[in-house]
């Protein structure tokens, strides 16, 4: 989606478009961004702050994908402004996603550093440290059937073991920050904004001295982060992540918005007024296939919505992601008495009788 945002990451822009990584960038005297390649994510890359710490050492926000590619770059990074990852101190972790957590455990056992996340997310990392892998798969996938996909494509789109086995792997955080909590990253004033709807414990950091904004991937410059539901019906995600943007678009205009992918830009408000104008038009798009096509499944109301690619390109976890975030939108039309679910083992949807 397009955006009026004035940008300041112009390096990364140009790197955007030219589909390359940005570069090691020097934001502050003691602040630099160190961009983390993705493998196979049309994202490509995550972005690690690096703050020098008041008394020496360095800390963190966020740290890439667990990777040996990743791991290599994060260190030739952190090479490339003069230091190493023995020097870190504390990992502030925007929320439990592998491209921002992933890393976090390398980084602890080479250096000592401890981790912080918001307790919403620990406990789901932590819940993941030890899940039986196979249940988890026969979970998700019966989680697609009951949206309306058959049992062999649901099957089909469900994660590998692989690639759970990088979500085990992932940091238990040592530390847990609520909203409003300060960092423990001396001579800074970094302090922790609760920001759920990405993940239930997703926190952005705002730095009151010099008037910086970490949004993770609350507030993106170009696309709207993925809002998800899951199994549990009585969550509302995007409910949820429609009030955090209201909660920082109340916030003062920040100097510069620092987020996880894409790159810097200046207008935090207009931005969250742009994203939630998306989700807006994104409810009415959906209400209107719901009258359109009564009595659809989650999955075939996400083949009748407009995507960045046509939905038969779709599959595997780009698919289950829609479907699952057309759930999310479903649940709060449901919840502003816009639409009906059927209830039974395969839900299906129709307009309220107004």
């Amino acid at each position: 989606m397009d955006s009026d945002v004035e940008i300041t990451g112009r390096a990364q822009r140009e790197a955007w478009l030219a589909r390359e990584v940005p570069p090691v960038e020097q934001l502050r005297e003691d602040l630099w961004s160190i961009p983390v390649p993705m493998p196979d994510n049309p994202l490509r890359y995550v972005t690690a702050y690096v703050f020098a710490l008041a008394g020496g050492g360095l800390g963190m926000v966020d740290t890439g994908w667990n990777s040996d590619d990743a791991w290599d770059s994060l260190r030739a990074g952190l090479t490339a402004i003069g230091g190493d990852v023995t020097d870190v101190r504390g990992v502030l972790v925007t929320h439990m996603h592998g491209d921002h957590n992933g890393l976090s455990g390398r980084v602890r056992d080479a250096s000592g550093a401890w981790v912080a996340m918001h307790p919403a997310d620990a406990a789901i990392v932590r819940g993941m440290t030890d899940v039986d892998v196979e249940q988890f798969i026969r979970e998700q996938t019966a989680f697609m059937v009951s949206l309306g996909a058959d049992p062999e494509t649901a099957a089909s789109d469900a994660p590998t073991p692989e690639r759970l086995a990088g979500l085990r792997r992932q940091a238990v955080p040592d530390r847990l920050l609520e909203d409003g909590d300060p960092a423990d990253f001396p001579g800074w004033s970094l302090r922790a904004v609760h920001t759920p709807g990405h993940t239930p414990g997703h926190l952005c950091f705002a730095e009151e001295r010099t008037g910086l904004f970490l949004a993770g991937d609350h507030v993106l410059p170009r696309i709207s982060p993925n809002i998800s539901a899951n199994q549990r019906s009585d969550d509302d995600p995007l409910r949820d992540y429609l009030a955090s943007l209201a909660s920082v678009a109340d916030r003062e205009e920040p100097v510069e918005v620092l987020p996880a992918h894409e790159w810097r830009f200046r207008g935090l408000g207009l931005r969250t007024r742009e994203l939630t104008e998306h989700h807006e038009q994104r409810l009415a798009e959906l209400l209107d296939a719901i009258r359109s096509h009564p009595h659809s499944t989650p999955w075939q109301l996400a083949g009748h919505l407009t995507w960045s690619r046509p939905w038969d390109q779709y599959a595997n976890s780009m698919r289950m992601f829609a479907v699952t975030e057309t759930v999310a939108h479903l649940r709060l039309l449901a919840s502003r008495g816009l639409v009906v679910g059927s209830g039974g083992a395969v839900a299906t949807w129709t307009a309220a009788v107004r």
